[in-house]
């Protein structure tokens, strides 16, 4: 079912491999699903805030194009992704699960919880001993990322400040749009 959630929300997507194979542990296979991630970002798809791309899942926290719907961004990540694992590998294999779990950010504390899972997912499954030695994921700080949506920066009143920063540091993040979709600061 389509979700009902407003336009401009944003939303933390888990997907597994098909059944749980540990395919994204092999190097080639997690860049191509990174490559895919940053295409599709590109692509003005969807905005990327964060990822993690763990041996036999993905963790994405992302903000639909207006014009598409969480389902048509997962499907462009999936579906990409499948589509050039099987070129570059040349294997008709089944990559990922059918469908997702997906979690609606409700403001900015939700938002900072989100990004603090995603980090330090291969942390607590022992892979690395801090977030930026991972080296399939936005806190490596090798990837652009699209910086928070206004909307969460908010934190409520006595609400506790996040533990880690909203954006990987020293990465240029795409500036904002303006309604008639040119860049904020754009000239005419």
């Amino acid at each position: 079912p389509k979700h009902r959630a407003p336009p401009g929300s944003s939303y933390c997507v888990r997907t597994k491999c098909w059944q749980g194979r540990h395919l994204l542990r092999l190097p080639d296979i997690a860049i191509i699903l990174v490559r895919t991630l940053l295409h599709y970002r590109e692509l003005n798809a969807c905005l990327l805030h964060e990822f993690v791309v763990m041996p036999n899942h993905i963790h994405v926290l992302l903000t639909p194009a207006v014009n598409t719907s969480l389902e048509r961004a997962v499907q462009f990540i999936k579906g990409g992704s499948s589509h050039a694992i099987h070129k570059e590998r040349d294997q008709k294999m089944e990559v990922w699960q059918e469908g997702f779990y997906d979690w609606t950010i409700r403001d900015a504390r939700d938002w900072h919880s989100k990004v603090e899972y995603i980090r330090l997912n291969p942390v607590r499954a022992g892979l690395v001993s801090t977030p930026d030695e991972w080296a399939y994921s936005s806190a490596s700080g090798s990837f652009p990322l699209d910086p928070v949506p206004a909307r969460y920066l908010q934190i409520p009143s006595g609400a506790k400040a996040p533990l880690l920063p909203a954006q990987t540091p020293g990465l240029k993040p795409r500036p904002p749009e303006m309604p008639n979709g040119e860049p904020e600061g754009a000239s005419r």
